[in-house]
């Protein structure tokens, strides 16, 4: 169990086909994101993240994602900086899977912001 409280997925008890490297998290917290593709121009979206860890998201969205595209998402933090700034997650990474309403994405870039007056925008 972490500091916040979270017991992670541990290797032992995932399945034999799980390829995943990195431990995942249970984690519902509000995200944002949108396209980082000059095509698709603007489109954004939201939802629920499932799980994290520090390789990938998965998450419910509002949107069908298709595997392959790039994505910057901004994903609210439990922690605050110094116990009184708000924190937002921001990555960038693949869309992997979408199946059901949810997305998998694999994490490519990340850093930790503060929550400014726009709140949780990318």
């Amino acid at each position: 169990m972490n500091q916040f409280g979270i017991e992670p997925v541990t290797p032992g008890k995932r399945g034999k086909t799980d390829r995943r490297t990195s431990d995942r998290f249970p984690m519902e917290r509000e995200i944002r994101f949108k396209m980082l593709s000059k095509r698709l121009g603007d489109e954004s979206g939201g939802g629920t993240t499932v799980n994290m860890s520090s390789g990938g998201i998965y998450f419910q969205s509002d949107k069908p994602l298709i595997p392959g595209k790039r994505l910057e998402m901004a994903i609210s933090w439990p922690a605050q900086l110094d116990n009184r700034c708000a924190l937002k997650l921001i990555a960038r990474g693949k869309v992997v899977r979408y199946e059901a309403g949810c997305a998998a994405v694999e994490i490519q870039q990340y850093e930790f912001r503060t929550v400014g007056a726009h709140g949780l925008t990318v």
